[in-house]
């Protein structure tokens, strides 16, 4: 590849590639929510949706064959076959740029070249992991939901039975799926919502004209029944679950998110402790999702670790060992099959009246899908007239020589395209896996709660 129209000061960096190691440094500084993606490569255009097929298993056969229909070329046996079920990918293109000026930036014109790619490439990691993070609790690609779909609350009381109710979020209760598709709710395709302490059709869905969610990423709207909601369901703060949502897992069995206390009937704030997260395995346990290299993951923010290592049962399973690297260095790395993944990018949410609110995400293999486009980097310009492209995981690195009038501006960018869809699980019932829970997405469990600092204050 021609470097020639380069400034010589430059040269030297980009031969020996310092430009490439600068910006793969800044792609894999952290762990993150897009490591837990499978990435496939999809021969999409921009702005195209592609939508991919998953098969089901068939389920196993107990019963014996009757010997009195053992007859026939068919020898008194049925064809049998087995269920699909889509999920959609869209490929979009994200980039963005800045610009080095070769006059002003003086005799640290190398230094400050390298640093742009350095700070480029950091921001196409936290882009592409933020853009993982709010496929897998918002899930705007499958239709259906994310790991927050289809859980929520009222949030104004019913006066009188009614039909409708007005709810804080309402994703997750906008799809199903019908023979492997995913179809708009309906009154031909209904879903049935556990409103307070009884269950419901749902038949429409509305979202407001201003949005008033308080969850992160959240759309406030309305829910409309087949038949009139009671008064005592219909109570605000009252819980609204689909029987499909996916699980959310709270401490103390609160039912919704604004039920978490500074103060519980064990003297305990509602914080995250083991007995969440082994209710969180149990969840994936038993609808057999496989580990990630031997455990599951579980991203969630730095305040809900240390409320981790303040839970008394916690305590008690380290007793002894507080010389152990995990104590030293106040991080777990694996225990009980989970793999805790401090980050900084967990979305947080402002407090509903006893505390800021803090969801950990435990994950197994397969929860999202990255689909990385196969025309990322590619150009039918000749490498010698064309400008200088680096690809780095699947990210497209592009620095363009200088074409101002006084040649003196450098542009360095970079741009990705691809897109995050969360493939369901439907077919994996309980026909073909007895234990399996009825959520469409069975791979990840969100766990909500209170987070405590070193004082064991709440936070």
């Amino acid at each position: 590849m021609s470097i020639d129209n380069f400034p010589v000061q430059l040269q030297a960096a980009i031969q020996q590639g310092f430009l490439a190691r600068e910006f793969e440094n800044g792609l894999k500084s952290r762990l993150g929510f897009r490591q837990v993606a499978d990435r496939e490569v999809f021969p999409n255009a921009i702005g195209e949706t592609l939508t991919k097929t998953r098969k089901s298993l068939k389920a196993p056969v107990t019963t014996p064959m009757n010997p009195t229909t053992n007859t026939n070329f068919d020898n008194g046996m049925s064809p049998s076959g087995w269920s699909v079920e889509q999920y959609t990918l869209s490929i979009n293109q994200y980039g963005d740029t800045i610009d080095l000026n070769m006059v002003t930036s003086g005799v640290g014109i190398a230094s400050q070249f390298l640093a742009n790619a350095n700070t480029n490439g950091i921001q196409a990691m936290q882009s592409l992991d933020r853009l993982a993070r709010n496929t897998l609790f918002g899930g705007a690609q499958n239709g259906v939901g994310g790991y927050l779909g289809g859980n929520t609350r009222i949030t104004v009381a019913l006066g009188a039975a009614g039909d409708t109710i007005s709810v804080d979020d309402i994703r997750g209760f906008q799809k199903v799926i019908v023979n492997g598709q995913v179809a708009p709710v309906s009154s031909l395709n209904g879903m049935t919502v556990t409103v307070g302490s009884d269950a419901y059709t749902l038949v429409t869905v509305s979202v407001d004209g201003t949005n008033v969610s308080t969850a992160p990423g959240g759309i406030s709207g309305s829910l409309q029944f087949s038949s009139s909601v009671s008064v005592s369901d219909g109570a605000a703060g009252n819980a609204v679950v689909a029987a499909t949502a996916p699980m959310v897992i709270r401490p103390n069995g609160r039912l919704t998110t604004a039920a978490l206390q500074t103060a519980s009937v064990n003297g305990l704030a509602d914080t995250l402790g083991i007995q969440q997260v082994l209710a969180g395995v149990a969840t994936l346990r038993r609808n057999n999702v496989p580990m990630i290299n031997g455990a599951y993951h579980c991203y969630l923010d730095d305040l809900q670790l240390l409320s981790l290592f303040r839970d008394p049962d916690f305590k008690h399973l380290y007793r002894g060992a507080y010389g152990s690297e995990e104590y030293r260095s106040g991080q777990v790395i694996e225990l009980l099959g989970v793999r805790f993944i401090p980050t900084t990018e967990a979305p947080q949410q402002v407090s509903l009246g006893a505390g800021s609110i803090h969801r950990a995400l435990l994950l197994g293999q397969g929860a999202i899908i990255e689909g990385d486009c196969a025309l990322t980097g590619h150009s039918d310009i000749p490498d010698a007239e064309r400008a200088l492209i680096e690809m780095v995981d699947g990210v497209a690195m592009v620095t363009r020589e200088p074409l101002d009038r006084l040649r003196q501006i450098i542009a360095q960018s970079w741009y990705w395209i691809g897109g995050f869809a969360l493939p369901t699980d439907v077919t994996a019932d309980t026909n073909v896996i007895p234990t399996a829970t009825n959520s469409y997405l069975k791979r990840g469990v969100v766990i909500e709660s209170l987070g405590t600092d070193a004082l064991g204050l709440t936070f």
